[in-house]
């Protein structure tokens, strides 16, 4: 059978596996790589169509990131192992996005934080809060997960944060929380603690450089992902 026949004659849940052979993981598209996860479809809809449903649900491949088996599962096509197989390969995907941040980074602006601290924050359903401690080049030298908490707040006391910055030698920290509604916009609490934290760094003589609230720019009124309680002078 000539090549273009054969290839017309797979069937269509075929296909990414005969074009990742043929041309590498590159050249398929996002529906095509989430196909080879699935392997099949189910009755009335192929590989493809139930990646396809995917990818529609979700807005983006990035945005699957944030989802948890039971969204998975509601998907047409999509039963209990298929989603726990979905579930691993985004893990997967997290870890190595926060795996290229290996180097611990100088983190002198908020930005810096955000970037780090993203692949650690994203998709969490509870609040975290974290210490980075600091060197005097204000390189991180320990990231802390200092507190994790409901999914609405994330109890914090002082002295479990400068705890984890005189265990370390820090010459200054740098404090971060996430938002698990994406908005980073502080609540009365995130201010109080934050008072606290500023009063306790005076009286043990650890500089707290900036508390850091991790959300997203979809989410975040200001466009940005992120509140700085220093840019906004509050520290």
């Amino acid at each position: 059978m000539p090549a273009k026949s054969k290839l017309i004659g797979i069937a269509a849940s075929e296909q990414p596996q005969e074009r990742l052979e043929r041309l590498g993981a590159h050249a398929l598209s996002d529906a095509e790589l989430i196909a080879m996860i699935l392997r099949s479809g189910s009755k009335g809809f192929n590989v493809l169509d139930v990646a396809s449903q995917l990818l529609a649900q979700s807005g983006s491949l990035a945005q699957l990131i944030t989802w948890k088996d039971s969204q998975f599962r509601d998907i047409k096509g999509i039963g209990k192992v298929k989603a726990l197989q979905l579930v691993a390969v985004v893990e997967i995907g997290r870890r190595i996005l926060a795996s290229e941040h290996a180097e611990l980074p100088i983190a002198d602006t908020p930005e810096k934080v955000h970037q780090f601290m993203k692949p650690r924050s994203i998709g969490l359903e509870v609040e975290k809060f974290w210490t980075l401690c600091l060197n005097r080049k204000n390189r991180v030298v320990k990231l802390c997960e200092t507190t994790s908490g409901t999914a609405s707040s994330s109890l914090v006391h002082p002295r479990e944060v400068f705890k984890e910055a005189i265990r370390y030698s820090a010459s200054a920290v740098i404090c971060a929380h996430n938002h698990p509604s994406g908005d980073p916009s502080p609540s009365a609490a995130d201010i109080k603690i934050t008072r606290q934290l500023r009063e306790a760094s005076k009286i043990v003589g650890v500089p707290i450089l900036d508390h850091i609230i991790l959300g997203n720019s979809n989410a975040d009124p200001l466009n940005v992902g992120w509140y700085s309680f220093e840019e906004h002078g509050m520290l």
